[in-house]
């Protein structure tokens, strides 16, 4: 075949029954609303699933045939007016019961590197960017005043396949703007906005585009424009760039250029919520703009980190962004020069027990009045990991908490589950234990297997579909094909275990295949047949994730595992969805205490499906005894070899011995032990793990707060004030000195109350500066603390104060006291967050 192909792609015009199509392609509330989804499936199935589920694509590609034709079809109008009086319902109203009222006019601001609302909009790599985009849509259901801010790369989620010898090929697939749901921000005077970021050798230009969801507004940040050259223009194509100069930059993108874009549309947020580092570099930018109109540098910091809030999420190292102080300067040094803001005291906030290094997680932290952890065992971790900034104060007492994650149940719970749930106001109940005992509960065994069997139904043929298409690529035979699905083929009720996320060493992804002669049994046994699917990608530059995916693609290829291990290419969000509600078992196997949360779980438990976990993450305040396994880490084993073993054993013992019986164990033909086990999953995680409950943490324990904190500090003398405070209780802090007044007694009658009398020597400083506590501690190795008791400040001289208490609880046995004392204002955030402490 000879000569030019010209691509040309002829568009249908809507009719006008069907006008409003286009209106709900642009708004991704059709990211968590089946009925919208639904409307252009049922226009042509095969081309949205050719279009990537993406409505804005298919709107121009869609036959005008098929639009007329629909126009004129009674049942799909019904279907169509239906979903645009759902539409128009939720857009005008609060379908959720939120927060009490928000500002609008004041948002809060949440910034992160990527977004995962849905597969139509891949700008997302995994977990981070999937939990961000539950966040939003949180956000809308809530009404909550509520700006995100993030990059549009241009090639963004990579198309994943995997090739017959198991290596892992991302295929590049170019993001055009035109594709996507997306229109040019504007500033107030109806311009495009077009910001400039300062960097080393000039400046870079940022464009803005808004994207909609649902009452939540994303603006997406984009270099790929004429104002720049080559290098610039590409700071945004990709997701977390292996040259860490072109990373920083892009964070710099991020960061300063969002602070700079918001300003540009006259938004002011009264709360700036930092998502991991790599957004942090909009505090420097904030500070810039307060230092440009007047304020010092630390009366800017003041106020900048009481309206911040700062989330880590992964303890791993690799994970947290740090550069060298040269490449901080080297890209920021003019721009730091240029307003007055000195180098030295802006890379000691970013120290990390390095002389040459700049955290950006450290930077942060110092710069965020409010920092927390995304489990309630990941803020212990990241406290103590990060217990060096405030070294004089225990882990668990440091600023560092924790708000666990949540997950979309709109997006993620099935919608054979909500046809189920005839209340349709079953959103509004989402945190409403009892709500869900009773609807969940009150399913008939059958029903609740029926719905359980067609979800596995349309996972099968799923995976059915993925096996034939990629045969078809790497040119299989038909029998090679079947043999990939013949177990299923064979027994549909066959026991599904499925694990799917990113492929890093960490998660551990071969545990289950540490004894392979346990496991062939396993999945060999023809009375009880069990299969595990595999999904996942590794980062293109992770070789240890990238072998993981060689080692399952082989084990799958040998004779005894063949059609009962499978693995799937093309993760995304549209595959995750089947999976976490098809398959009967998750299974999660991390290295403890390496999970931050594990959100897969959360959406696999609220579809009835039964986790296998470590006791890591969320899991480990999940779990209930009765609504999964749970398997204790081995953190004390020799070595990682010794633990691996151990924690490898139990889970095919816990896989043989209770897991696999229980489910193939029948009562009136129906598994009626594994049907209740299954129920308490959803009835336990749906009112505990949703998003909504953590938004609403995040606005009751960090926005609420933050917002009030920077009200009080908005104006300069509030904050220089306590700036200067800061600095002179650093300055005298060392010469702060406990003394007992009287001896305590060893021995004392119980109920009698005991008076405690300290002298505070405390030079430099007032005693309205300095609190004063008594812990209560039980006798145990542990020390475990039963009483906090703040002592009262007596009359003073110009340098020692007497503080007194007096202990009159009712306590008993063998106890132990300490005496502390630490700096004390009613504008700091946290009690110990400057990190000083002296001890009696």
């Amino acid at each position: 075949m000879t000569g030019t192909r010209f691509p040309l792609e002829l568009n249908p015009r809507l009719p006008r029954e069907l006008a409003r199509l286009d209106e709900l392609a642009a708004d991704l509330h059709y990211a968590w609303d089946p009925r919208t989804r639904s409307l252009f499936h049922d226009l042509d199935a095969a081309l949205w699933e050719r279009c990537g589920h993406n409505p804005t694509l298919f709107l121009r590609r869609v036959a005008q045939a098929r639009l007329d034709t629909a126009a004129r079809d009674r049942s799909f109008l019904e279907a169509y007016h239906r979903t645009l009086a759902n539409y128009d319902t939720y857009v005008a109203g609060q379908p959720g019961a939120g927060p009490a009222e928000h500002d609008p006019h004041a948002p809060v601001a949440y910034l992160c590197a990527e977004f995962g609302l849905h597969e139509s909009l891949p700008i997302y790599s995994g977990g981070l960017g999937i939990l961000a985009g539950d966040l939003c849509k949180a956000a809308s259901d809530l009404c909550l005043p509520f700006i995100a801010i993030g990059l549009l790369y241009r090639f963004g989620n990579f198309v994943q396949e995997i090739d017959e010898h198991g290596q892992q090929h991302l295929q590049m697939k170019q993001v055009r703007e035109q594709d996507l749901p997306l229109e040019r921000a504007r500033d107030a005077s109806g311009q495009e906005l077009l910001v400039t970021v300062p960097c080393d050798d000039g400046e870079i230009a940022v464009r803005a585009w808004w994207a909609r969801v649902g009452h939540t507004r994303l603006l997406l940040l984009d270099t790929d424009c004429a104002g720049n050259d080559a290098r610039r223009q590409c700071l945004t194509h990709h997701l977390y760039p292996g040259d860490h100069a072109l990373r920083l930059r892009q964070e710099m993108v991020l960061g300063i250029g969002g602070v700079l874009a918001l300003a540009a549309l006259g938004i002011e947020p009264v709360v700036w919520h930092i998502n991991e580092g790599h957004p942090a570099l909009s505090i420097l930018a904030r500070i810039v703009a307060l230092t440009d109109h007047g304020f010092t540098f630390d009366a800017a910091l003041e106020r900048v980190r009481a309206a911040t809030v700062f989330t880590t999420h992964t303890p791993v190292a690799a994970g947290h962004e740090i550069y060298p102080r040269d490449a901080v300067l080297g890209a920021l040094g003019g721009y730091l020069a240029r307003h007055g803001i000195d180098a030295a005291r802006f890379l000691e906030l970013g120290a990390n027990g390095s002389r040459d290094d700049f955290s950006l997680t450290a930077f942060a932290l110092r710069a965020s009045g409010h920092a927390n952890g995304v489990s309630a065992m990941h803020g212990e971790v990241a406290a103590r990991m990060e217990a060096h900034l405030w070294p004089q104060v225990a882990p668990d007492e440091n600023p560092i908490g924790h708000v666990t994650n949540g997950v979309h149940v709109p997006t993620f719970l099935a919608r054979e589950w909500t046809l189920y749930l005839h209340d349709v106001g079953w959103q509004r109940e989402l945190g409403n234990p009892h709500y869900w005992e009773q609807t969940v509960g009150a399913l008939a065994p059958d029903t609740f297997w029926a719905v359980r069997r067609l979800l596995k139904r349309a996972l099968i043929a799923e995976i059915r579909d993925r096996v034939r298409r990629r045969g078809e690529r790497l040119g299989w035979s038909a029998a090679q094909v079947a043999a990939e699905t013949a177990v299923l083929d064979r027994c549909e009720d066959v026991l599904l275990i499925g694990f799917a996320r990113r492929f890093a060493a960490y998660k551990r992804a071969t545990l289950l295949l540490e004894d392979r002669t346990r496991l062939a049994r396993l999945l060999g046994d023809p009375a009880r047949p069990v299969v595990i699917v595999y999904a996942g990608r590794a980062h293109q530059s992770d070789a240890e994730g990238q072998a993981l995916i060689r080692a399952i693609h082989a084990l799958a290829g040998e004779p005894a595992f063949s059609g009962r291990v499978i693995l799937l290419e093309g993760y995304d969000l549209a595959l995750g969805r089947r999976l976490v509600s098809g398959v009967d078992v998750w299974v999660n196997t991390p290295e403890f205490p390496l999970e931050a949360s594990g959100t897969s779980g959360m959406k696999a438990a609220i579809n009835g499906v039964l986790n296998v976990s470590i006791a890591d993450g969320w899991w480990r305040e999940g779990y209930t005894g009765d609504n999964g396994w749970s398997i204790e880490p081995h953190p004390s084993a020799a070595d990682a070899a010794a633990r691996r073993h151990l924690e490898a054993g139990e889970l095919m013992d816990l896989l043989e011995q209770e897991v696999v019986p229980l489910y193939y164990e029948r009562r009136e033909s129906l598994p009626m032990d594994w049907i209740a086990r299954a129920k308490a999953s959803m009835i336990s995680v749906l009112p505990r793990f949703n998003a909504e409950r953590m938004l609403l943490d995040y606005d009751r324990d960090h926005y609420r707060p933050a917002a009030l904190l920077a009200a009080a500090l908005r104006g300069d003398e509030a904050a220089a004030a306590l700036a200067a405070w800061r600095e002179r209780v650093r300055l005298e802090w060392a010469a702060v000195g406990l003394a007992l007044v009287a001896p305590l007694p060893e021995r004392h009658a119980q109920g009698e109350p005991l008076r405690i009398t300290v002298a505070v020597t405390h030079p430099g400083l007032t005693a309205g500066d300095i609190a004063v506590e008594c812990l209560v501690e039980d006798g145990s190795e542990s020390s475990t603390t039963l009483l906090v008791q703040r002592l009262v400040a007596g009359d003073t001289d110009a340098t020692t104060t007497p503080f007194t208490t007096v202990i009159s609880d009712g306590l008993a046995g063998l106890l132990g006291l300490r005496i502390r004392a630490y700096p004390v204002h009613p504008h700091l955030s946290h009690p110990f967050e400057m990190g000083l402490m002296t001890w009696l």
